[in-house]
């Protein structure tokens, strides 16, 4: 099938060349920018150049996070940002196979899920009818099928219809999740285990952070967050 119909890069649109991944072009797949270490211990954005002294990251600062620390796969810019966009906003399942294999490059982000119960921020009812997935419900699943996490529950429900993130200022998406999350009724937690809420792509992280919120109050103790994207 490649030889009669050759794969498109999502990015760039020219044929897939023989690269790493498959629907990334070798071109594109160079301009990946992933969040190696040393990064921010609680929103995994990479600190560039010498790093001498105590570092506040300005991606996070305002946060005052709930959960431990978190972190990030890759910048969600240039053909980061066309991978989840293909797959958010086109149903694009197939851009999963290119993550399952930038996740074996990234051993610390593995590591990370190690042992861990992995919790996808949910989606609304009404954005589920209108998307039919929740595109964090197949991240998670990949993070399971390619790391050493326990499993993935979901344990939690989004019981506002709240306006997208996307065009809110941090203030505004602070307070459009403020009280959109709570516990299913069907939960069962183990308190004792290691949970990480896992998103698509943390911006502010007041998402991750108000799910981490109702975690918290459910009496989970060990909770961290990790995103594909930085935006």
């Amino acid at each position: 099938m490649d030889l009669l119909i050759p794969r498109s890069c999502v990015h760039c649109a020219q044929v897939v060349d023989g690269g790493p991944y498959q629907y990334l072009c070798s071109s594109c797949a160079r301009q990946i920018h992933f969040c190696n270490p040393p990064a921010c211990k609680t929103c995994g954005y990479p600190y560039f150049g010498s790093i001498t002294s105590t570092h506040k990251c300005p991606h996070c600062a305002e946060l005052d996070p709930v959960f431990e620390n978190g972190k990030t796969l890759f910048l969600a810019r240039g053909p980061g940002r066309s991978l989840l966009h293909s797959l958010k906003y086109h149903q694009g399942f197939y851009v999963l196979k290119d993550l399952a294999r930038m996740l074996q490059e990234i051993p610390h982000f593995r590591a990370f899920l190690r042992g861990a119960i992995l919790v996808p921020v949910p989606l609304h009812p009404t954005k589920i009818r209108e998307r039919s997935f929740n595109q964090s419900e197949c991240i998670a699943q990949t993070l399971l099928k390619n790391s050493e996490a326990l499993a993935v529950q979901s344990i939690l429900e989004r019981q506002e219809f709240t306006d997208s993130q996307t065009q809110l200022d941090r203030q505004e998406r602070l307070q459009n999740v403020k009280n959109a999350f709570a516990l299913s009724t069907t939960a069962r937690l183990m308190k004792n285990k290691h949970y990480i809420i896992v998103d698509d792509v943390f911006t502010t992280g007041s998402t991750l952070n108000a799910c981490a919120r109702t975690l918290r109050a459910a009496g989970i103790t060990h909770l961290r967050a990790v995103a594909i994207g930085h935006g």
